[in-house]
């Protein structure tokens, strides 16, 4: 059977889907192009909300669910009704369908750490109660309970895994309004200035892509039971300055970091230059993995822009 990747299109799902052909696995890839997906998995290309798309990509069974598909933060907010559509009803649907056709099926879901809502409380940790704001955020946080519902009833054995900071993006529009943090990686590595939209002293909270990619493979194999009842954690990440990870950046691609003006947008900084302090332990126990340091995430992170 084959492990079915939702979003395999996107930044995060081509790196998964790489390393579980590079593992040897068959991959099924749904995405809505098929268009920078991997060579050597089987694309079905279209509408996530299809029913007939969605029976397509579970024909002859799956052994485990990445689910990385959805309507991101920015686009979602302006377009809540897609959202509904795409983070809620389809996911749903899908969930359903992966258990009648593998009933009890490894299901991992890509949360957010959206569903803390913001701003953020003083502190993060396990037992940080959820408080979404943006439909985003809500909607993440509406799906994980079902998550926890579906693997109660026996139906799946789901995981949810809350994302942080990915870095770093390709160029161009994301719909997501912490694309800035990824920007700030190529304007650097071109020897371009850039403007900053949040503070030298803002803190956000990152993993590089191939760490958070080998963090939904682990989720894949690892025992259930190490998981806490809510099915659910906030993956560890490193809490970083933006004017530290400007000068990493720098000094990495032989640029000054002079080049870096910084030029504050009071609700970018509060949603998302204001991360605070953020304990992991739940993650940690069940065997999930931040980049280890700065310099090591901003290596990483440079590799996926070449």
């Amino acid at each position: 059977m084959s492990i079915l990747v939702t979003g395999a299109g996107g930044f995060v799902g081509r790196q998964i889907v790489a390393l579980l052909l590079a593992g040897g696995h068959d991959v099924v890839a749904m995405d809505t192009v098929a268009g920078g997906i991997p060579a050597g998995a089987r694309v079905v290309a279209g509408d996530l909300a299809d029913a007939a798309l969605r029976a397509q990509a579970l024909a002859g069974g799956v052994s485990g669910v990445i689910h990385l598909a959805t309507v991101p933060g920015g686009a979602a907010e302006q377009d809540p009704a897609a959202s509904r559509r795409i983070n809620i009803d389809a996911m749903y649907d899908l969930m359903l369908e992966a258990s009648a056709v593998t009933p009890g099926v490894r299901f991992v879901y890509a949360s957010s750490i959206a569903v803390f809502g913001d701003p953020l409380p003083a502190h993060v940790d396990d037992a940080t109660p959820l408080s979404p704001k943006m439909v985003y955020g809500g909607h993440k946080a509406m799906m994980e309970d079902a998550v926890a519902m579906f693997t109660n009833r026996g139906a799946i054995d789901g995981v949810s895994l809350r994302l942080p900071g990915i870095l770093a993006r390709p160029k161009g529009p994301s719909g997501m309004k912490s694309a800035f943090m990824s920007n700030l990686f190529h304007a650097l590595q071109a020897g371009e200035a850039f403007v900053c939209p949040v503070s030298a002293e803002a803190t956000i909270w990152a993993e590089s892509v191939d760490r958070v990619a080998r963090n939904f493979l682990h989720a894949l194999t690892m025992d259930g039971a190490a998981m806490p009842v809510t099915r659910a954690v906030t993956l560890p990440a490193l809490r970083v300055r933006m004017g530290d990870m400007a000068a990493e950046i720098a000094r990495q691609c032989g640029v000054s970091a002079d080049l870096v003006r910084y030029e504050p947008d009071a609700a970018l900084e509060v949603a998302f230059g204001a991360q605070p302090p953020l304990e992991t332990p739940a993650a940690h126990n069940a065997g999930f993995a931040h980049d280890g340091d700065l310099a090591t995430l901003v290596a990483s992170a440079l590799t996926t822009l070449t």
